[in-house]
């Protein structure tokens, strides 16, 4: 049981070295207004589940995306490699973390623009 806890710790640590992370602090502040703006015009249970669930997983493809990134660091710098035999694996993970965020603002439009409107 120790070891189960331990993870929990493991997991809370990333989850605050993650938040140093500019995208990462950009999307924290994008949810914060979001759930504002869900408050404020008082989203219904599925709508809540709509945007709990997107901002759920844009944060983590946030994480997972600066994890690849120090990975790739760490291989560029113990291989002595340059910046561009990185450069693929660094854009593709933003680019899966841009798809999302592009799906997530569309349906975010779906969900708001009417209530505003």
């Amino acid at each position: 049981m120790k070891k189960f806890f331990r993870a929990f710790i493991f997991a809370y640590n990333g989850i605050i070295s993650s938040i140093k992370e500019r995208n990462i602090r950009f999307h924290f502040i994008a949810t914060i207004t979001v759930l504002l703006a869900g408050l404020f015009f008082d989203l219904s249970t599925i709508e809540w589940f709509v945007v709990l669930i997107l901002i759920g997983i844009i944060i983590s493809l946030e994480m997972i995306n600066t994890s690849i990134e120090e990975l790739a660091n760490i291989t560029r710098d113990k291989l002595n490699l340059d910046y561009e035999a990185t450069k693929r694996t660094r854009d593709v993970s933003a680019g899966a973390v841009l798809v999302f965020s592009i799906i997530a603002a569309i349906i975010g439009i779906i969900i708001f623009l009417p209530k505003i409107l």
